[in-house]
C-alpha cells in the first residue's frame, strides 16, 4: 500500500544512510522499524507469565536430613534407586563409612 508520511529531515537522512550501509531499501528499514514498535507494544499489552507460589507450610526438611552437605543431598536424590540406599539412615551410614580411614 502506498502512503505519504512526513519524517523529520535529520531522521530521514539517518535512515537513508543506514539503508545504504546495510544494503536495505528505505522501505524495508521503515517496515522493520514499524514491525518492531508494534510487536513491542503488543507484548506490553499481554499479561506477563507469573509462576504460581509453590511453597508449602511444613516443618522444613525431614529430621536428620543433612541440608548443608552436598554429598548427602546427592545421595538423597539417588535414594531408592537400584544399588543405592533406600532410607535416610542408610544414606548416613554409607556416607559415614566413606569418611572412615
Amino acid at each position: 500500500m502506498k502512503t505519504t508520511v512526513e519524517i523529520a529531515d535529520p531522521l530521514f537522512a539517518e535512515a537513508r544512510r543506514e539503508a545504504q550501509r546495510s544494503g536495505a531499501t528505505l522501505r524495508e528499514l521503515i517496515e522493520a522499524g514499524l514491525r518492531k514498535v508494534l510487536d513491542e507494544r503488543q507484548r506490553a499489552r499481554t499479561k506477563p507469565f507469573r509462576l504460581r507460589d509453590g511453597s508449602f507450610r511444613g516443618g522444613g526438611a525431614h529430621p536428620g536430613v543433612r541440608i548443608d552437605d552436598g554429598r548427602a543431598l546427592l545421595a538423597y536424590a539417588r535414594m531408592g534407586l537400584p544399588g543405592e540406599p533406600d532410607t535416610i539412615e542408610a544414606v548416613h551410614a554409607m556416607l559415614d563409612a566413606e569418611e572412615e580411614p
